[in-house]
């Protein structure tokens, strides 16, 4: 899980899809029309939609297997839990026409995070995540961006040891 300023995006270097999704986010605002957004065919696409943010019992935490999502909030703003997907009780077993697997929430989450318009969330498939969860005790209403990038698309980062290093 990444979670950082959207002017930071090029500090995470996922190759040519990284800058064509950031490109494209970028050029966004509140303003912008909901519905799917095509980025590179089935490998990228992005949803832009409108809702009510709920309390965690109503939300769902999920994983994906062949994309990895990144998230920004366009006007409003949505509170984010992540959790290590391993040992998480399976509550809906995956359903790959959903890439989408489901877990029962364990308590609370080990990182909890607002995102506001200006940053951004990116979760790889073994990050547990539940988002649009309500800042707060009030539900509001969220125009959200997600972003479905096919994993085997995203550069890989290079080890601590490496950074530098050719």
């Amino acid at each position: 899980m990444i979670v950082d300023r959207l002017e930071n995006w090029a500090d995470y270097p996922y190759g040519e899809i990284w800058e064509k999704v950031f490109g494209f986010l970028l050029s966004l605002s509140s303003e912008t029309a909901e519905g799917e957004y095509p980025l590179q065919g089935e490998d990228a696409f992005a949803r832009v939609m409108v809702y009510r943010t709920r309390l965690p019992e109503e939300a769902l935490l999920e994983t994906h297997r062949e994309y990895a999502d990144v998230q920004i909030v366009l006007s409003g703003g949505e509170a984010m839990e992540w959790y290590p997907a391993k040992g998480l009780e399976v509550q809906t077993p995956y359903d790959p026409a959903k890439d989408a697997q489901f877990y029962k929430r364990p308590g609370d989450a080990p990182a909890r995070m607002t995102i506001a318009p200006g940053f951004f969330a990116f979760f790889l498939p073994e990050d547990a995540h539940m988002p649009s969860l309500c800042v707060g005790d009030e539900a509001q209403e969220v125009k959200k961006v997600v972003v479905k990038i096919r994993r085997s698309l995203l550069g890989r980062l290079r080890s601590v040891g490496q950074v530098g290093s050719d």
